[in-house]
Formats: C-alpha cells, sequence, structure tokens
C-alpha cells in the first residue's frame, strides 16, 4: 500500500491517545498529551491536540510525518 503501515483495531472507533498507544508511537498515556501539543500528530492531514479524537478505519494517523492507516 505504498509505505503506508496499517494499525488494526478490534472496534470501528478508537480513541487517538488510544490508538498512539497501539501503535508504538508513545510508551504510555502520559506521552500522549506532549506528543499532540507539539503539533506532530495529523489526522487526515489535519493537525490534532484532541487525545479523545475519534478515529475510525480507513483514517490516516500521522506522526512526525510518518504516516498509519487505521483498518
Amino acid at each position: 500500500m505504498g509505505g503506508v503501515d496499517e494499525v488494526r483495531i478490534r472496534e470501528d472507533v478508537i480513541r487517538l491517545g488510544q490508538l498512539l498507544k497501539l501503535a508504538g508511537a508513545v510508551d504510555s498515556g502520559a506521552d500522549v498529551k506532549p506528543l499532540l501539543d507539539s503539533g506532530a500528530v495529523t489526522v487526515n492531514g489535519e493537525v490534532e491536540t484532541r487525545r479523545g479524537r475519534q478515529v475510525r478505519r480507513g483514517d490516516v494517523v500521522a506522526v512526525d510525518g510518518d504516516p498509519r492507516r487505521v483498518v
């Protein structure tokens, strides 16, 4: 799929903070807020700062420009 890693989720939606932990972008929940506050996280190309943002299958979440598709 052209170099985009995939992150599989069990349900139809997941909160962004949980997805970042699942994808290995952060080690713990405490690391999520500083990462989001830095502006390094985008959802479908838009900077996102809300850890509770609902992410759905098909969305692309990027951390420092490294994209991951939610499947």
